[in-house]
Protein backbone atom coordinates (compact mmCIF):
# COMPACT_ATOMS: atom_id res chain seq x y z
CA UNK A 1 0.00 0.00 0.00
CA UNK A 2 1.63 3.64 -1.29
CA UNK A 3 0.50 5.78 1.58
CA UNK A 4 -1.42 4.25 4.85
CA UNK A 5 -3.47 7.74 6.80
CA UNK A 6 -4.28 7.55 10.50
CA UNK A 7 -6.74 9.45 11.69
CA UNK A 8 -6.84 10.20 15.53
CA UNK A 9 -9.97 11.59 17.90
CA UNK A 10 -9.35 12.19 21.47
CA UNK A 11 -10.47 13.01 25.08
CA UNK A 12 -9.20 16.72 25.67
CA UNK A 13 -6.72 16.29 28.31
CA UNK A 14 -5.84 12.16 27.26
CA UNK A 15 -2.57 13.68 25.06
CA UNK A 16 -4.31 12.14 22.00
CA UNK A 17 -2.85 15.56 19.93
CA UNK A 18 0.45 14.43 21.62
CA UNK A 19 0.55 11.13 20.56
CA UNK A 20 -0.55 11.92 17.03
CA UNK A 21 2.46 14.29 16.58
CA UNK A 22 4.81 11.74 17.96
CA UNK A 23 3.74 8.79 15.54
CA UNK A 24 3.81 11.41 12.44
CA UNK A 25 7.47 12.04 13.69
CA UNK A 26 8.62 8.25 13.95
CA UNK A 27 7.03 7.93 10.63
CA UNK A 28 8.46 11.00 9.33
CA UNK A 29 5.13 12.01 7.67
CA UNK A 30 2.90 15.11 7.48
CA UNK A 31 0.68 15.94 10.99
CA UNK A 32 -2.60 17.78 10.06
CA UNK A 33 -4.64 19.74 13.39
CA UNK A 34 -5.47 22.97 12.89
CA UNK A 35 -3.77 23.36 9.38
CA UNK A 36 -6.61 21.45 7.98
CA UNK A 37 -8.62 24.96 8.12
CA UNK A 38 -5.88 26.91 6.65
CA UNK A 39 -5.77 24.46 3.68
CA UNK A 40 -9.95 24.42 2.99
CA UNK A 41 -9.79 28.67 2.88
CA UNK A 42 -7.10 28.50 0.19
CA UNK A 43 -9.04 25.13 -1.52
CA UNK A 44 -12.67 27.79 -1.18
CA UNK A 45 -11.70 31.06 -1.32
CA UNK A 46 -13.65 31.74 2.22
CA UNK A 47 -11.40 33.48 4.67
CA UNK A 48 -9.95 31.60 7.24
CA UNK A 49 -10.71 33.29 9.66
CA UNK A 50 -14.72 32.03 8.97
CA UNK A 51 -13.12 28.10 9.53
CA UNK A 52 -11.53 29.54 12.80
CA UNK A 53 -14.34 31.10 14.35
CA UNK A 54 -16.65 27.89 13.34
CA UNK A 55 -16.21 26.24 16.24
CA UNK A 56 -17.17 28.71 18.57
CA UNK A 57 -19.67 29.94 16.68
CA UNK A 58 -21.60 26.41 16.68
CA UNK A 59 -20.79 25.82 20.75
CA UNK A 60 -23.20 28.61 21.62
CA UNK A 61 -25.64 27.64 19.42
CA UNK A 62 -28.29 25.40 21.25
CA UNK A 63 -29.98 24.40 18.27
CA UNK A 64 -26.68 22.51 17.10
CA UNK A 65 -26.70 20.14 19.67
CA UNK A 66 -29.95 18.66 19.06
CA UNK A 67 -29.74 19.01 15.00
CA UNK A 68 -28.22 17.05 12.70
CA UNK A 69 -26.52 17.87 8.95
CA UNK A 70 -25.19 15.07 8.04
CA UNK A 71 -21.99 14.99 5.90
CA UNK A 72 -22.97 14.06 2.41
CA UNK A 73 -19.78 14.79 0.39
CA UNK A 74 -21.23 17.75 -1.89
CA UNK A 75 -19.91 21.08 -1.75
CA UNK A 76 -22.15 23.91 -1.81
CA UNK A 77 -21.30 26.55 -5.16
CA UNK A 78 -20.31 29.68 -4.88
CA UNK A 79 -23.20 31.45 -5.89
CA UNK A 80 -25.38 30.27 -3.40
CA UNK A 81 -26.45 31.53 -0.36
CA UNK A 82 -24.97 28.87 2.23
CA UNK A 83 -21.55 28.85 0.35
CA UNK A 84 -19.89 29.89 3.88
CA UNK A 85 -22.70 28.36 6.06
CA UNK A 86 -21.16 26.26 8.55
CA UNK A 87 -22.06 23.25 6.95
CA UNK A 88 -20.11 24.26 3.67
CA UNK A 89 -16.91 25.15 5.85
CA UNK A 90 -17.20 21.22 7.14
CA UNK A 91 -17.59 20.18 3.47
CA UNK A 92 -14.18 22.11 2.34
CA UNK A 93 -12.77 20.64 5.58
CA UNK A 94 -13.97 17.30 4.44
CA UNK A 95 -13.00 17.53 0.82
CA UNK A 96 -8.98 18.44 2.03
CA UNK A 97 -9.03 15.45 4.53
CA UNK A 98 -9.78 13.20 1.27
CA UNK A 99 -7.40 15.05 -0.53
CA UNK A 100 -4.84 13.92 1.77
CA UNK A 101 -5.85 10.45 2.13
CA UNK A 102 -6.00 10.04 -1.68
CA UNK A 103 -2.12 11.39 -1.68
CA UNK A 104 -0.14 10.89 1.08
CA UNK A 105 0.77 9.25 4.24
CA UNK A 106 0.09 11.02 7.39
CA UNK A 107 -1.73 11.50 10.39
CA UNK A 108 -4.88 13.43 10.72
CA UNK A 109 -6.32 14.90 14.52
CA UNK A 110 -9.60 15.57 15.09
CA UNK A 111 -12.52 16.93 12.39
CA UNK A 112 -14.35 14.00 12.35
CA UNK A 113 -11.67 12.57 9.73
CA UNK A 114 -12.78 9.08 10.99
CA UNK A 115 -15.76 9.66 9.51
CA UNK A 116 -15.26 10.62 6.53
CA UNK A 117 -12.57 8.37 5.48
CA UNK A 118 -14.48 5.55 6.48
CA UNK A 119 -14.77 4.00 3.52
CA UNK A 120 -10.97 3.94 2.94
CA UNK A 121 -8.94 1.23 2.78
CA UNK A 122 -5.72 2.82 3.39
CA UNK A 123 -6.98 4.66 6.85
CA UNK A 124 -7.00 3.17 10.62
CA UNK A 125 -8.96 5.61 12.84
CA UNK A 126 -8.02 5.67 16.77
CA UNK A 127 -9.63 6.87 19.38
CA UNK A 128 -7.45 8.49 22.54
CA UNK A 129 -9.12 8.65 26.15
CA UNK A 130 -8.25 8.85 29.86
CA UNK A 131 -9.69 8.88 32.81
CA UNK A 132 -10.88 12.49 34.42
CA UNK A 133 -8.18 12.14 36.74
CA UNK A 134 -5.80 11.78 34.24
CA UNK A 135 -7.09 14.15 32.15
CA UNK A 136 -7.34 16.95 34.42
CA UNK A 137 -3.58 16.47 35.60
CA UNK A 138 -2.29 17.02 32.23
CA UNK A 139 -5.03 19.68 31.54
CA UNK A 140 -3.54 21.92 34.14
CA UNK A 141 -0.05 21.37 33.18
CA UNK A 142 -1.28 23.84 30.10
CA UNK A 143 -3.52 25.69 31.79
CA UNK A 144 -3.57 28.77 34.77
CA UNK A 145 -7.52 27.65 35.92
CA UNK A 146 -8.43 26.32 39.20
CA UNK A 147 -8.68 22.95 39.15
CA UNK A 148 -12.83 23.23 39.66
CA UNK A 149 -12.87 25.67 36.34
CA UNK A 150 -10.60 23.14 34.43
CA UNK A 151 -12.78 20.22 35.22
CA UNK A 152 -15.97 22.57 33.81
CA UNK A 153 -13.79 23.14 30.62
CA UNK A 154 -12.58 19.69 30.04
CA UNK A 155 -16.48 19.02 30.16
CA UNK A 156 -18.01 21.35 27.87
CA UNK A 157 -14.94 21.01 25.38
CA UNK A 158 -15.50 16.98 25.59
CA UNK A 159 -19.32 17.72 25.30
CA UNK A 160 -19.07 19.71 22.02
CA UNK A 161 -16.67 17.85 20.10
CA UNK A 162 -19.27 14.81 20.33
CA UNK A 163 -22.39 17.39 19.68
CA UNK A 164 -19.98 18.25 16.49
CA UNK A 165 -19.56 14.87 15.70
CA UNK A 166 -23.18 13.53 15.76
CA UNK A 167 -24.50 16.83 13.91
CA UNK A 168 -22.61 15.69 11.04
CA UNK A 169 -21.88 12.01 11.20
CA UNK A 170 -25.31 10.91 13.51
CA UNK A 171 -22.89 8.62 15.52
CA UNK A 172 -21.63 9.14 18.96
CA UNK A 173 -18.34 10.12 19.17
CA UNK A 174 -17.33 7.92 22.21
CA UNK A 175 -18.64 5.11 20.52
CA UNK A 176 -16.35 2.32 20.45
CA UNK A 177 -17.22 0.64 17.06
CA UNK A 178 -16.61 3.95 15.32
CA UNK A 179 -12.86 3.16 15.78
CA UNK A 180 -10.25 0.39 14.61
CA UNK A 181 -8.45 0.92 18.07
CA UNK A 182 -9.22 2.73 21.37
CA UNK A 183 -6.20 3.38 23.55
CA UNK A 184 -6.10 4.66 27.58
CA UNK A 185 -3.16 6.74 27.48
CA UNK A 186 -3.55 6.96 31.52
CA UNK A 187 -2.73 3.21 31.75
CA UNK A 188 -0.51 3.58 28.61
CA UNK A 189 1.41 6.42 28.75
CA UNK A 190 2.57 8.34 25.38
CA UNK A 191 5.23 6.40 24.31
CA UNK A 192 3.25 2.71 24.49
CA UNK A 193 0.24 4.27 23.07
CA UNK A 194 2.19 5.17 19.88
CA UNK A 195 3.97 1.89 19.97
CA UNK A 196 0.60 0.18 19.72
CA UNK A 197 -0.75 2.56 16.89
CA UNK A 198 2.71 1.24 14.78
CA UNK A 199 2.03 -2.20 15.99
CA UNK A 200 -1.62 -2.28 14.55
CA UNK A 201 -0.90 -0.49 11.45
CA UNK A 202 1.82 -3.23 10.76
CA UNK A 203 -0.66 -5.96 11.02
CA UNK A 204 -3.96 -4.41 9.79
CA UNK A 205 -1.54 -3.47 6.39
CA UNK A 206 1.32 -6.56 6.20
CA UNK A 207 3.53 -4.63 6.60
CA UNK A 208 5.91 -6.70 8.53
CA UNK A 209 5.77 -10.64 8.55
Amino acid sequence: MENIVITIARQYGSGGRTVGKMVAEKLNIPFYDREILRMASDESGINESLFNQVDEKLEKNSLFRISKDLYDGKIIPPDSDDYTSTKNLFNFQAKIIKELAESESCVIVGRAADFVLKDYENVMSVFVHADEKFCLERAMERNSMTEEEMLRYMLKRDKFRGDYYKHYTGQEWWDARNYDLCLNSGKLGFEKCMDEILAYRNIRFDLEK
